[in-house]
């Protein structure tokens, strides 16, 4: 017996799948640049941004826009 796990060979995937994964790279790139980009916020929210439910919480008050 080997170590190694045997892996069986994964089919290739049509051009149109191969495609859309180059694109999906692309915009994760895209959106990491573009991260980066951006200008420090002063005194904003911590974790992610509250906005996008639609209401802002801050201290357990929630003000909806």
């Amino acid at each position: 017996m080997s170590d190694e796990p045997s892996v069986p060979d994964r089919k290739q995937l049509p051009p149109a799948a191969q495609r859309a994964l180059a694109e999906a790279e692309a915009r994760r790139q895209a959106a990491a640049a573009h991260a980066e980009a951006a200008p420090k916020e002063l005194q904003g929210p911590k974790g992610p941004e509250p906005t996008r439910y639609g209401d802002w919480e801050r201290k357990g008050i929630a003000s909806d826009f």
